[in-house]
């Protein structure tokens, strides 16, 4: 099977912001990438979201980006399975289940932009917001 760029970027992130969640949490992790895109506050290209910020440690989007580890998949068979719901998320053919989020974040952290946020869902151990 042949991957976009777009695919392989939204595989990538879902594959290290969500593989250990349920298929649920990884569309989740898709659909706010997706979101992202859509919204003219953010870049226009899937890659181009999820490289948000550059890769100065706590200042990129997505926190596998700018931790200075590799961001080369070590699982193959959780990069499959990402790959997988990457396809699902782009295709459109996968039911909405973040209410619309640009952000989220796991339980045990509190982000500084949560109090300018409106809560959509939470989902496992992740809590999702919109833009107010």
């Amino acid at each position: 099977m042949m991957f976009t760029s777009a695919l392989l970027c939204l595989a990538t992130a879902i594959y290290f912001e969500a593989r250990d969640q349920s298929l649920r949490g990884q569309l989740a992790v898709a659909q706010v990438v997706l979101e992202r895109v859509r919204d003219p506050r953010y870049p226009d290209t899937v890659c181009d979201v999820v490289k948000d910020g550059g890769e100065e440690r706590h200042q990129c989007a997505f926190s596998f980006y700018c931790d200075g580890k590799s961001d080369r998949p070590t699982d193959q068979r959780a990069f499959m399975l990402a790959q997988w719901v990457a396809i699902g998320a782009m295709s459109g053919l996968l039911p909405e289940v973040t209410g619309g989020a640009t952000h989220y974040h796991a339980s045990h952290v509190r982000p500084h932009w949560v109090s300018s946020m409106e809560p959509a869902a939470r989902i496992e151990d992740h809590a999702f917001y919109r833009q107010k």
